[in-house]
């Protein structure tokens, strides 16, 4: 998969990461929606979905490649220490603020990421391709409005 960047200002040098919990069916089986943005735009950059294990991160690592970024911040999840370098890791609070409020953000948009709710998914399938869409729509420029006008014709 190859990259193109538009302008060398619009590669990423730094990202944030971190992970969102949810459930298909009972909150027993959990599913993990794992984002990460951009530290300086707040872009989301990439996403992917699965339980919380490495196995897992290394997928969203993998989508996060071609970016090659210098810098990610991250909470101390333990998966984040074990598979990003040293060098290229930072632990804390202080800059992993604005992806905190994008989950906010996307746990009041899309109801199943609320931790209290009766809106769920009955199939893993659906849950990510759902919870997918919404992202897309929302961080990659789908207006709703338009969308709303193309299902009425």
């Amino acid at each position: 998969m190859e990259v193109i960047f538009w302008e060398e200002w619009d590669k990423p040098e730094a990202a944030e990461l971190d992970e969102l919990w949810s459930f298909v069916q009972n909150k027993e089986n959990q599913r993990w929606l794992w984002l990460a943005i951009d530290h300086n735009t707040r872009a989301v950059l990439a996403f992917t979905f699965g339980r919380r294990k490495d196995k897992v991160f290394k997928e969203l690592k993998a989508l996060l490649e071609p970016f090659d970024i210098n810098m990610f911040y991250t909470d101390d999840w333990g998966s984040y220490e074990r598979n990003i370098t040293p060098e290229k890791h930072t632990i804390g609070k202080d800059n992993t603020q604005a992806i905190e409020r994008k989950n906010l953000t996307l746990r009041t948009r899309i109801k199943r990421l609320c931790r209290k709710t009766i809106c769920f998914s009955k199939c893993a399938v659906m849950h990510d391709i759902v919870i997918g869409l919404i992202i897309n729509i929302l961080e990659f420029g789908w207006c709703v409005e338009s969308w709303c006008h193309i299902c009425r014709t």
